[in-house]
């Protein structure tokens, strides 16, 4: 058997003109004397390392976006609390990763097989084996594992956003421990694992699924990440109460973010990371080869609608801002672009990119309703966390039940049915989401408000009104910048700090 690798010489490369046939287990040399650089036995050992290769440029993407989280959380918080946010942010990823790598991600997937083939341990609530990856000993899975801790990763630093600027690092370490050890992977088991009940991969022995038809499809998370980060930052909000000054119109500018650069910076590096959340959740770029539908062209249509709709956004919120505020408002628009992506996270492979933008028009005006209605209700969210992850998070979910079509279902998922058209799919997506929420607000209330009456989960009001990277991390602020940034342009002498300081 030989396989032939076709190229094209021409300028253009729109011809291809020139073919090199190898026969299987035959070595390919440049010269005679040249060593061997080539050894071709098998399409398919090439396509499970280009699926490999695309699965861990995506999840260092994801990864990525860790540093579009800071910038966005940096700027938007007081120069006080700088250094704070941005420890947060680096914890997380870092307690994260021990967490979901001993416990969490075990109970996310437990041993990964489908239900017809699971050996009892998993259940259709949690999963269960494969502990601290002992089972990963021929080397073929860790690409999984890593991909999936970005995503904890990420459904983690969400939460920092809503609490920002007085929640204690102690208490923010527990919830982030528990986040992504339990709350977050059960999620995942729900919606995304072979033996969750949600999941539109779960089957019975009789082909039957617990959510009729296709399960709930979230292809890349709107519910599973960014409505569990969303939904347990509102808990965290609603535990720790306002800042100082928070509702009082003539103070409220002693609030404001420190830098409009490094959130429009963030939230770039957010939209660019979002590709690899998006399109590398189809989870392999060269599988499907030779079929109508490889894997590829759904990452291609996704990176489509996912753009469309962070642009209609970002859009929306612009003229809305125009309008309604008179002015054009950076912040609002920076949050626009992410209601989008949120809102297209769930339904980027199920529907055509003229839904993809109407889910982005309709996530933008659900982020700035829930932005409103929190702020009426009085519950401090410094990042509009909530209504950006939690809001739109829930409207990406249900998105698919209306905008997905019958055509995209079967090409990502196989399955060709009426379950959009006769409203089974809307029915799941709602059940789906339902549960979400109940299973979050349920589980961080357990653990942020026994911290509240415990005393362990806010700063005193002398400690916030100096800033937390003063009480949490020894960094004093005069003027707008740190003691020792200012002791070694020696603008300012060490009696004079020692004598006292203003905190920004």
């Amino acid at each position: 058997m030989s396989t032939c690798v076709y190229g094209s010489s021409s300028a253009t490369g729109t011809t291809f003109d020139s073919q090199l046939c190898v026969t299987a287990g035959a070595t390919v040399t440049s010269n005679s004397d040249a060593t061997a650089i080539a050894t071709i036995t098998d399409l398919d050992s090439v396509a499970v390392i280009i699926d490999v290769l695309w699965v861990l440029v995506c999840g260092i993407l994801v990864f990525w976006m860790q540093a579009g989280f800071a910038m966005l959380e940096a700027g938007s918080v007081r120069a006080k609390n700088t250094n704070n946010i941005l420890f947060k942010n680096i914890m997380d990823a870092s307690i994260g990763a021990i967490c979901f790598w001993l416990l969490g991600f075990s109970f996310a997937y437990g041993n990964n097989r489908y239900q017809y083939d699971n050996p009892g341990s998993d259940n259709t609530f949690i999963g269960a084996g494969n502990w601290a990856l002992r089972n990963f000993n021929n080397d073929d899975n860790y690409h999984s594992f890593f991909f999936q801790w970005a995503f904890a990763g990420a459904a983690a630093t969400i939460v920092s956003g809503s609490v920002a600027e007085r929640c204690r690092l102690e208490a923010y370490f527990i919830y982030t421990i528990v986040l992504t050890t339990f709350v977050y992977p059960v999620v995942v088991h729900w919606v995304w694992s072979g033996t969750g009940w949600a999941s539109a991969f779960y089957a019975n022995d009789k082909g039957e699924r617990y959510l009729k038809d296709n399960g709930m499809i979230d292809f890349a998370g709107s519910g599973v990440v960014h409505m569990t980060g969303g939904f347990a930052g509102l808990v965290g909000a609603i535990a720790l109460g306002p800042r100082k000054y928070f509702g009082d119109p003539e103070n409220e500018h002693k609030l404001r973010g420190s830098s409009d650069l490094l959130c429009a910076l963030g939230v770039a590096i957010l939209w660019m990371g979002w590709y690899g959340f998006n399109a590398g959740s189809t989870l392999g770029a060269a599988a499907g080869y030779g079929t109508p539908f490889p894997y590829i062209a759904v990452a291609s249509k996704v990176c489509v609608t996912t753009t469309i709709a962070a642009a209609m956004g970002a859009i929306c919120t612009m003229l809305y801002s125009r309008i309604v505020q008179g002015y054009f408002n950076l912040s609002l628009c920076l949050n626009g672009v992410l209601a989008g992506l949120v809102s297209i996270t769930a339904p980027c492979s199920v529907v055509e990119p003229w839904a993809a933008m109407m889910i982005g028009l309709i996530g933008s005006f659900v982020y700035i309703g829930f932005s409103n209605l929190i702020k009426m209700l009085g519950v401090d969210d410094p990042l509009d966390a909530f209504p950006v992850h939690g809001g739109c998070g829930m409207w990406g979910v249900l998105s698919v039940g209306i905008f997905a079509t019958r055509s995209n279902i079967s090409r990502t998922y196989g399955f060709d049915n009426d379950a959009v058209k006769n409203g089974n799919q809307f029915r799941n997506q709602l059940a789906g989401m339902l549960a979400i929420i109940c299973w979050v607000v349920a589980t961080s209330s357990l653990i942020f408000f026994p911290l509240k009456f415990a005393g362990l989960l806010r700063v005193s009001e002398e400690e916030e009104e100096k800033g937390l990277d003063a009480s949490e991390h020894g960094v004093e602020m005069i003027g707008g910048e740190s003691k020792g940034a200012l002791e070694k342009k020696g603008s300012i002498g060490g009696a004079a700090l020692n004598a006292g300081s203003t905190a920004v």
